[in-house]
């Protein structure tokens, strides 16, 4: 027999209930395609901390006898250097990762900051930072980033990072300025102002938690879109070719002509991967639009059952 329940216990238990990290993480676990798209990424996450553990050479050692096929010693053969691919393709993982989600990181955080102030500011301010956006949105986004990066050609991960945050943020700030515009005149807004919350204190204890989920999905938009972009200039030699990444893997590759030189491996393992971590990030947002878009979800339990 249980005891009576204190005062205050049930409301805390229904706060932590539909807390955003509670709805996100039975979101991800209920949805089999967030699932799979987590567990995809935990492995990459793995990988790029632990390379060592996994790959037992050197991915710059250059000691092998070029142009091997797969075997026990190599798995997916050597390289037309004498390198490793395998131990490349491991130690590769982290710095794709590294610029994926650093760039999101920063391409969320300028989006949030120019959505959500573009929204709750108003006037003359609202008018300015909306033509920003725009303008943002309207150019075309690769070419942009092509012309940039050829400018600061063989350039560093922070510069290759900037160029992405710099062309990556304006979708997802459109985006959170149109929501954060429909909670501008909800009640519980209102009624923060009556109280004369402070902006920022609005913003951040008001806005931002019913907005976890859409940020959530703004982030995993903009690491999709950097982890491609910054493997795509890397394979044209836009980055840094001594790198440990996938995209100087291609770019390597591409220039030895793999494909025709009978390593195709060397060619296809780190696309498949860029690949397989594209998937992590889109299966992801299958969650999150269901926390977005309650009308998802009695459609996803039908087919569930």
């Amino acid at each position: 027999m249980t005891g009576p329940t204190t005062r205050g216990e049930a409301p805390v238990a229904d706060r932590l209930r539909s807390g955003a990290f509670y709805n996100v993480t039975r979101a991800v676990l209920s949805n089999r395609k967030a699932t799979v798209g987590l567990g995809l990424l935990l492995v990459f996450v793995v990988l790029s901390l632990f390379p060592g553990l996994v790959a037992r050479d050197s991915p710059t050692a250059d000691t092998f006898t070029p142009s091997l096929g797969p075997s026990l010693s190599h798995l997916l053969g050597t390289t037309s250097y004498g390198q490793d691919v395998f131990a490349q393709l491991v130690y590769g993982t982290r710095e794709s990762l590294v610029i994926a989600i650093v760039a999101g990181l920063l391409a969320t955080a300028l989006a949030v900051f120019m959505g959500v102030t573009s929204a709750f500011v108003g006037g003359t301010v609202d008018h300015a930072l909306s033509m920003v956006i725009d303008t943002f949105l309207v150019l075309p986004a690769f070419p942009l980033i092509i012309v940039i990066a050829a400018y600061t050609k063989h350039a560093s991960n922070g510069v290759l990072i900037a160029v992405l945050v710099v062309t990556g943020w304006s979708y997802g700030a459109r985006t959170l300025r149109a929501q954060a515009l429909s909670l501008r005149n909800r009640d519980f807004i209102i009624a923060a102002r009556v109280r004369r919350e402070r902006t920022w204190r609005l913003i951040t204890f008001e806005v931002l938690p019913n907005m976890t989920s859409l940020i959530l999905a703004s982030f995993l938009g903009a690491a999709l879109f950097s982890v491609l972009a910054a493997a795509g200039l890397q394979f044209i030699g836009l980055g840094n070719p001594d790198a440990q990444s996938w995209g100087t893997m291609l770019y390597w590759a591409q220039n030895s002509e793999a494909l025709q030189a009978g390593m195709p491996l060397w060619a296809i393992m780190p696309g498949l991967c860029l690949a397989l971590l594209g998937a992590s990030f889109a299966l992801l947002n299958y969650a999150f639009d269901e926390i977005g878009n309650p009308a998802l979800r009695p459609v996803r339990m039908r087919r569930g059952r």
